[in-house]
């Protein structure tokens, strides 16, 4: 068993299968999740985990080339924002119905407990080396 890291099982399968510039959907419990991509749902309850402690997970195994998020988050949910914008100073911002068709083609979808609205990121992966 792993010590360390990602421990859910399914997760870590799926994130090991993940190639350069396949897409990496992080969402809150309300976004309504596409058909087709494999889905890791790590939802417990209302808020937990939360939407920064998946993304801070997913961030210790990944390498991210590209992220982006809805621009409707900066009204909506200005500490999701202010997150995003630690984590990717060069986060892209697109109309909240252009990231959910951008989500048809995502190759992983991590599900968190976050309650609050837009708490939603696409990552686009890139390469460790």
């Amino acid at each position: 068993m792993k010590k360390s890291g990602i421990l859910n099982r399914h997760l870590a399968g799926a994130i090991a299968e993940l190639a350069p510039g396949d897409t990496v959907l992080v969402c809150d419990a309300g976004l309504p999740i596409p058909s087709g991509p494999r889905v890791v749902d790590l939802a417990f309850r209302a808020g937990t985990p939360s939407f920064a402690e998946v993304l801070d997970g997913l961030l210790d195994e990944l390498v991210v080339e590209g992220a982006t998020a809805a621009e409707e988050i900066r009204d909506a949910n200005p500490a999701a924002a202010a997150l995003l914008d630690t984590r990717f100073p060069w986060l892209e911002s697109v109309p909240h119905d252009n990231l959910k068709a951008l989500t048809a083609t995502t190759r992983l979808v991590v599900r968190t407990g976050e309650a609050r609205p837009y708490a939603n990121v696409l990552l686009r992966c890139g390469v460790f080396f």
